[in-house]
Formats: C-alpha cells, sequence, structure tokens
C-alpha cells in the first residue's frame, strides 16, 4: 500500500499531515509527501519519502519572516502584519483581496504537476491539505478521491449560507461595526466568485469534461468519493450547531518531538507553568508578546515563550525560571503545561485541548475568531481581542485559566479532561487511517481504469 501526502510547503501544514502519515509508517506501508524544498527537513525528520512539488509563491520552513520571501510575497506578508494592528475586520478584508494569488497560485502548471505525481506514485490513498486548492481541483478534474484534511476551524470548508472568508461567529471581546460587516460579506461574495470562475477555468484546461463548481470554497474531498477529515474536536463542534458534510472529526495530530535534555530538565521541575507561542506567522506581533510576558510576571507563574520573529529583548525583563527561545517543542510542553496562549491557530488550539490544557486565545486573522468563539463558548478558554486587551485584563484571564473558580471565566475542567481522553483512546492518524480504508483500492483503480491522469 502507498499513501501520498499532499502539502503546501509550509510547516504548520506538513506537521499535522505527516503526523497522520505516521499511522500508515508505523504499519510498514509507503508513504510520499509532496511538498516544497522548505520544508524537505520536516519529511526527512518523519522518515518519510519526499517528491518535489511547490503550490504557492511563498514557503515557511518554521517562522515566517517577509525579507526571506520573493518580492510579491514579502509585499503581501507585510501587508498583512500591518493590517492585524488594526483590526479583526481590515485584516479580514486584507486577505479577502490577497485571496486568489494565496490560494490559486499557477492552477493549471501546479494541477498538471500533482497529475504527473500521482501517475508516478501510483497511491492506493492520498491525503491533500484543504487549502491546496490547486492540488484538489486536479484531483477533483481527473475524478481521483483523496482525504480532505481540513487544518483549520471547521468554517475553512464553508456550509449553505455561509462564506470562505467570514467568520460565522466570533467572540464576545470583539463588536465589529455592522456597515463593515456587511461590506466584509460583499467582498467575500465577490472574492468567492472570482475565485470560483478561476477554479472552473483551469478545470476545464486539465479536463474538459469536468463538472463546474457552484463554489470553489465549499467544494470538497468528500463530493468526490473521498473523504473530509477535520483537525478538530467533535466536542467543539456539538456547540456550533453547523451542518456538515459526512466527516470524521481527528481532534488533533500531536506528534512525538526530539526534546533537548535542558528543556526537559526545566519541565520536571515541580512549579506550573504556561506555554506561549503566536505560531510561524503572528510571532511577528511583539507588542502583543511584550503585553503576555508583562501579565505571566504579575501573576508570577513560570513560563515557556516560543518567540519566532520576536527578538526576546522585546519581552522586557525576563524572570529566571523562564524558558525563551525563537523555537520550542511545543506538543511536548503543552504535555505538562498549566495553561496555554496562543493566537487560536488550529495546531496550537487542538494540541493543547488534545491534552486537556485551557487557553487563552487572542485571535488576529482568517479562521481563528471562530475558533476562538467556540472555545469560549464550550468554555474550555477564553478569548481577547490582542489589540485592546490591557495588561490587567491579560492578568485576570490567565488567573482563570490557572486557578479553578477564579474570575468570570469559569473553565469546563471536565469537558477538557473528555476532550483529552478521547483524543488518547483513539488518536488523529488511527482515525484517518480508518476513514480512508475503503478508498485505498478506488484511487488506483480509477487511474488504471482510464482517468484523465492516466491518460496524460
Amino acid at each position: 500500500m502507498t499513501l501520498l501526502v499532499i502539502s503546501p510547503d509550509y510547516a504548520s501544514h506538513l506537521l499535522p499531515l505527516a503526523t497522520l502519515a505516521t499511522r500508515w509508517r508505523d504499519s510498514g506501508e509507503r508513504v510520499v509527501v509532496a511538498t516544497g524544498p522548505s520544508t524537505a527537513g520536516i519529511v526527512a525528520d518523519f522518515g518519510l519519502e519526499r517528491i518535489d512539488l511547490t503550490l504557492g509563491r511563498g514557503s515557511n520552513p518554521g517562522v515566517i519572516r517577509a525579507e526571506e520571501q520573493p518580492h510579491d510575497e514579502g509585499a503581501s506578508l507585510r501587508g498583512f502584519f500591518a493590517a492585524t494592528r488594526v483590526g479583526m475586520v481590515p485584516t479580514l478584508r486584507y486577505q479577502a483581496q490577497e485571496r486568489l494569488t494565496d490560494l490559486m497560485w499557477d492552477p493549471v502548471g501546479r494541477g498538471r504537476r500533482v497529475l504527473d505525481i500521482v501517475d508516478q506514485v501510483r497511491p492506493d490513498a492520498i491525503l491533500v491539505d484543504h487549502l491546496a486548492f490547486s492540488a484538489r481541483m486536479a484531483l477533483q478534474s481527473a475524478g481521483v478521491p483523496y482525504g480532505d484534511v481540513v487544518l483549520g476551524h471547521p468554517s475553512a470548508l464553508p456550509v449553505p449560507g455561509e462564506v470562505y472568508g467570514y467568520p460565522p461567529f466570533w467572540p464576545r471581546a470583539f463588536t465589529p461595526d455592522r456597515a463593515e460587516l456587511a461590506e466584509l460579506r460583499a467582498l467575500c461574495d465577490r472574492v468567492a466568485a472570482g475565485f470560483t470562475e478561476e477554479w472552473n477555468r483551469a478545470a476545464r484546461e486539465l479536463n474538459a469534461d469536468a463538472a463546474a463548481v457552484d463554489d470553489a470554497f465549499a467544494t470538497h474531498g468528500g463530493t468526490h468519493g473521498g473523504t473530509v477529515l477535520y483537525n478538530y474536536p467533535a466536542e467543539l463542534a456539538e456547540t456550533e450547531g453547523r451542518m456538515l458534510p459526512p466527516h470524521a472529526f481527528l481532534g488533533s495530530t500531536r506528534r512525538d518531538e526530539a526534546v533537548a535534555p535542558d528543556i526537559l530538565d526545566w519541565i520536571a521541575r515541580d512549579e506550573p507553568y504556561v506555554y506561549v507561542s503566536f505560531g510561524s506567522f503572528l510571532s511577528v506581533r511583539d507588542d502583543v508578546l511584550a503585553r503576555v510576558a508583562e501579565a505571566l510576571r504579575r501573576v508570577g507563574v513560570r513560563a515557556a515563550i516560543a518567540t519566532g520573529a520576536t527578538p526576546a529583548e522585546a519581552l522586557g525583563d525576563v524572570p529566571d525560571g523562564w524558558l525563551v527561545r525563537p523555537h520550542l517543542p511545543q506538543v511536548r510542553l503543552l504535555a505538562d503545561a498549566a495553561a496555554a496562549v496562543n493566537h487560536g491557530g488550529n495546531n496550537s488550539v487542538t494540541e493543547a485541548l488534545g491534552i486537556g490544557v485551557p487557553i487563552l486565545i487572542l485571535p488576529f486573522s482568517t479562521d481563528q475568531f471562530a475558533g476562538a468563539a467556540t472555545v469560549e463558548r464550550a468554555r474550555v478558554g477564553v478569548a481577547l481581542d490582542p489589540n485592546v486587551a490591557s495588561v490587567a485584563q491579560l492578568t485576570e484571564a490567565l488567573s482563570a485559566l490557572l486557578t479553578p473558580g477564579e474570575g468570570a471565566a469559569e473553565i469546563d475542567r471536565a469537558l477538557l479532561l473528555r476532550i483529552a481522553e478521547g483524543q488518547a483512546a483513539r488518536p488523529g492518524p488511527v482515525v484517518a487511517y480508518d476513514a480512508l480504508a475503503g478508498s485505498r483500492s478506488l484511487t488506483s483503480a480509477r487511474i488504471a481504469s482510464g482517468s484523465p491522469a492516466a491518460e496524460r
């Protein structure tokens, strides 16, 4: 048996996908990862094969910096970072305007490359990042089923009545103007229409008989013989009331990590600590990290802070006993953390909840707002606006996470425990393996029996 994994050249996307693939790898099956050169080291660390596939103009081996990207991508990143400092709606508006170049880059060329890889590898099953739109468009145009991995809040795959890029709900701390929201919705509708037109045009060029889709953002592998796999806890989705397509919930994709001995020694000290990370993109927000650090000093708790693009000196005086480095083994540190602070990214949220760790979420963009609202509603964390939350408010929120019954936000510790126990009993890689079991022979059979991919 052979599994093909298709991922953008971004560590935050490849890490969960490669983790899912470990179930195949550990069963002695062949795993081939199609991704770009920046994440080649991650593929090697997992002991998997790699085949070259570039799906976008940018890349991210772990921490993204605008000056290390191609000119156009660097300019786009600077614009995004600037928008996050203004607020929720400006950020979402900026992302919507950038969407065509972000998500549908060279669709025909990338699509042909994907189909060439399928011909070459002849996989029995395929896992694809949902945001790899050019790859999914090619597979769907060729009639090749795949596991559609949604690495984000489930609203990253819109359901009827929703449009991509417009949060179906948001945390209480955000009160955007209704007129601004109406303008954002109209913009997202226009972008979705243009994006769909581009999808259909590229699909027809790859296969003249390809069926047109009504909304390229809402199309998914499950409508084409595959499976939708949400990297999200089922317990949270149950509180949202959204009608999802046929799917499986992975819960999270926590991976094994190499951990330096000094970090293991730090973890082993008999003192609680809070783990802080804003991911590979938003660690650039040094102003917010500095306020979080001051709140942690006021609470008087140890901290492990992954600074990413922020220099350590931006945090102010670092107390003795804190662990502050550009990169930290997130999954291992979360395993013993008393609480976590993050930006609402999918990996950060699901890895924390999958171990039963309450979260303070400071969302900046995309699906982070909807995810933060659900965490808040389920009472497994607290959400604040990163641009306006004061040190005092951050201190209060951290105290609520660390002390049962403290503050206005009472954490549902029983729910956290249920989430963690469920994922321990049936981890994400096992769920994915079982969900794709029925499609393994189908992929090879579809290619062998005369799909457009086989005829090229």
